[in-house]
């Protein structure tokens, strides 16, 4: 099997049910979900397996979940069956809390960075955070764009950002915080004093 096949040497891509310009909108929104999965295995080699395993089975299903939503972003059949479930937003929710229980204390912004793992934990989160755009863009395009797939990835920016939060403390690198920020964050204690 030759991985080249020379169909689109013309700008066009096959999509599922389907053939658009490889500029289209569609193309781009799934493309960048493709951009966004290879970072998420980038952070996966840098994370060491003994201290983040339970980062690792996270991030693993993110990928084949991106994998479907990607697949999803691409059906273009008349009779379209998603694969993409409202599922793995619910489990992305529980991780979030739990994760957000041991993270430190937050109250200003901070900018990306410290450990190497982290800094691409944020690059993740910031592409899903496009992808999720030109979703959105897709949506009000075309009609029959699985609102999953955004739903999902609007969860997924969150989870990526206490993902990097929990990688830096977990290695005893501390957020780098944004010197110009006022305190825009309140702690739980905090909240319940007021």
């Amino acid at each position: 099997m030759k991985i080249y096949t020379k169909t689109g040497d013309k700008g066009q891509t096959s999509l599922i049910g389907g053939r658009v310009d490889k500029d289209s909108l569609r193309v781009e929104a799934y493309g960048t979900m493709d951009e966004l999965n290879s970072f998420v295995g980038k952070a996966m080699t840098e994370l060491d397996p003994a201290k983040f395993a339970d980062l690792l089975v996270d991030l693993e299903a993110i990928q084949n979940e991106l994998f479907d939503g990607g697949g999803d972003l691409a059906n273009v059949m008349k009779e379209r069956h998603y694969k993409l479930s409202d599922e793995p937003i619910e489990v992305l929710e529980k991780r979030i809390d739990e994760l957000m229980e041991e993270a430190p204390p937050l109250e200003k912004f901070i900018l990306p960075g410290g450990s190497p793992a982290s800094a691409t934990l944020h690059i993740a989160r910031t592409i899903t955070r496009r992808t999720e755009r030109l979703t959105v863009t897709l949506m009000k395009a075309e009609e029959d764009v699985p609102g999953t797939v955004q739903r999902y990835l609007n969860r997924l920016s969150d989870y990526f950002f206490v993902a990097a939060r929990i990688v830096n403390a977990r290695l005893g690198v501390p957020d780098n915080e944004y010197v110009r920020s006022a305190k825009v964050f309140r702690t739980e204690d905090k909240k319940k004093k007021d």
